[in-house]
């Protein structure tokens, strides 16, 4: 076989509303001529956690990543988590077989979690003066420009450096967060970014697209405060995280669908969760030890229970211990934004069945095992 170039498309939030929207015309018809499958993503729905699933192929147990952040327990503090995936990835197992990589990204974490196994690096909101000189600046990570920037930057290094066997290339998911799939500036965002797609699968014949997404989005109406909401209720915790804690508090202000929670004393287990199960948009409250193993998470990184939110419910850290959520307040986390899209284009080598593809870890964990 001749040599095959592969990008792989990280679409940051796009759940199945987007990919359906009826502005990614290229995608569909990839998915119409190629292979297609509705897919689930990881719990917790956060990108970190699917982020790295879809790189290495492996659950959020074997590649040692179950939230954007962690608690620190020494500093009774949680920490961003950008480092330390185990195991092997689509990168590192390309480097072994002598094969060069790119990375884009928008998101500057992406970069940390796995450039030491790549040819090349970006990550648009981070540029150098020499990538700012080679493909121009790149716009603000609040902005749905910067994916522009970034699906153009892939472009370029198609047409210059023939030599790279896979480019990564990992939007943004502010557009999301900002607009519905409904959306007029939702629409051009995706058209926008299908256009280069369809641009680069029409130049290119012997480029494959790799697709999927880590997450969906949802409009949430309410957040809680679970460690003020348990003090008001004479049951406090010693901490409470929310696995969507990262850098862009613009995003989201750091509220998650669903949160960890550390109890003070593991007799104040079933008392803490009755209180839980009384506040509205609580779906259920479970043992972290369950849920760890129904999810292939790691459970020491969970605490005593996680909490999950309804459709409409989110959890994370603020004054008092509950809001009301602006109407246009868009966000995800919880076990509701886990339908997504797979599909595979153009790809002359073999692929597995269809019964394999189950979740969005499974797009790339077939790649370069030989």
């Amino acid at each position: 076989m001749a040599k095959q170039r592969i990008v792989v498309a990280m679409m940051d939030g796009m759940g199945l509303g987007y990919f359906n929207s009826g502005a990614c015309p290229q995608l569909q018809k990839m998915a119409k001529d190629g292979f297609y499958k509705k897919v689930k993503g990881m719990f917790p729905s956060v990108t970190n956690v699917n982020n790295v699933s879809i790189a290495t192929g492996s659950w959020p147990k074997d590649h040692g990543i179950s939230a954007n952040s962690m608690f620190d327990p020494k500093t009774n503090s949680a920490v961003y988590l950008n480092s330390g995936v185990q195991g092997s990835s689509v990168f590192s197992r390309a480097e072994a077989q002598g094969l060069k990589t790119a990375l884009l990204t928008s998101k500057r974490k992406t970069k940390e979690l796995f450039a030491s196994h790549t040819s090349l690096a970006i990550a648009a909101e981070d540029l150098s003066p020499e990538e700012e000189a080679r493909f121009g600046a790149a716009s603000g990570i609040y902005s749905r420009e910067i994916n522009y920037w970034l699906w153009e930057t892939a472009y370029t290094l198609l047409d210059t450096q023939p030599e790279l066997d896979l480019i990564y290339v990992h939007i943004t998911d502010y557009p999301m967060h900002a607009w519905s799939p409904e959306a007029e500036e939702s629409k051009t965002h995706l058209k926008t970014l299908d256009s280069v797609m369809a641009k680069i699968a029409s130049k290119f014949e012997d480029v494959a697209f790799f697709v999927t997404a880590d997450h969906g989005m949802n409009f949430k109406t309410r957040c809680w405060d679970l460690t003020h909401a348990l003090k008001n209720r004479s049951t406090p915790v010693r901490f409470v995280l929310s696995p969507e804690r990262d850098y862009y508090i613009k995003h989201h202000r750091n509220f998650t669908g669903c949160a960890w929670l550390w109890l003070n004393q593991d007799s104040d287990r079933a008392e803490v969760r009755t209180h839980l199960l009384t506040l509205k948009g609580v779906e259920s409250v479970e043992d972290s030890v369950f849920v760890a193993q129904k999810y292939h998470l790691d459970a020491h990184a969970m605490g005593d229970l996680v909490v999950f939110g309804d459709k409409d419910t989110m959890f994370g850290d603020m004054d008092s211990e509950y809001e009301d959520l602006p109407a246009e307040y868009r966000a995800h986390g919880s076990l509701h934004e886990m339908d997504l899209p797979l599909l595979i284009w153009n790809y002359q080598g073999q692929i597995p069945g269809p019964d394999y593809f189950t979740h969005n870890r499974n797009l790339l964990g077939f790649l370069f095992n030989d």
